[in-house]
């Protein structure tokens, strides 16, 4: 997706391309081939659900819609939707998705991230408000309500992209807000949790292997689909900057 002028203009493909994704199956089916995806496009061309999908279809609210697909595999058991690509969007599958943790969260658990001063206070008012037990089970709250329980006063949505993006929030999901009298209303609103509340404990730490590991094999795993991506592009998608 570029801006051009202040208004975006999505990239896409064409509708008779092959490699068109025409529904949330076919996008389940390629996170599933690949391992990880980015929502939208990004420095290594072709590594994206937009560029696989129509540019009109977006945000059209309907069948067809790759935005309205994102809440669908949400709440799938095959994969994770977070900012898991350099703080944007994207889909890893539950196959890959310990290699992740294991690169991201370099060994660490949230609390000894933040005792050894890895993590931000506000971060650790996050991860507290979902009261995550022994196994990293916890809470799941809308966004709006995460925000009102942790009482992170600035720098809120900063604190949520760097904890999805160290694997220990996703977004399981998306609701609407409910009134007092319980009926629903408004735009839908990401469901917060960990990743362990959605898989469990031993599906996601079950990794073996040091972090440099896992990020070897996520990077030959890139390269194999996209054998043109330089090391650069690579580490610029995943968010790498050390």
């Amino acid at each position: 997706m570029d801006t051009v002028n202040g208004e975006w203009i999505m990239k896409g493909c064409a509708r008779n391309d092959p490699k068109r994704l025409k529904g949330p199956e076919d996008l389940l089916r390629l996170v599933g081939e690949i391992g990880f995806l980015p929502l939208f496009s990004n420095e290594i061309p072709g590594f994206s659900v937009e560029e696989r999908t129509v540019p009109d279809a977006w945000w059209t609210d309907g069948d067809g819609d790759p935005w309205a697909w994102r809440q669908i595999l949400a709440c799938s058991g095959d994969v994770a939707y977070g900012k898991f690509f350099d703080r944007k969007a994207g889909f890893v599958s539950k196959a890959w998705f310990p290699d992740f943790a294991n690169y991201r969260r370099d060994g660490y658990d949230w609390e000894g991230m933040y005792e050894d001063g890895k993590m931000k206070h506000r971060n650790k008012q996050v991860m507290d408000a979902l009261e995550p037990d022994g196994e990293m089970k916890g809470l799941e709250l809308l966004t709006c309500d995460l925000r009102k329980k942790s009482a992170v006063a600035k720098g809120f949505e900063g604190a949520l992209a760097e904890l999805q993006m160290q694997t220990f929030l996703i977004m399981g999901g998306f609701r609407q807000k409910r009134n007092r009298q319980g009926a629903a209303y408004g735009w839908h609103v990401a469901v917060m949790m960990t990743p362990e509340t959605k898989w469990g404990y031993d599906a996601v730490n079950g990794y073996e292997g040091k972090p440099e590991d896992a990020w070897r094999r996520i990077r030959e795993q890139v390269l194999r689909f996209f054998p043109e991506a330089g090391e650069k592009e690579i580490r610029k998608v995943m968010g790498i900057r050390r």
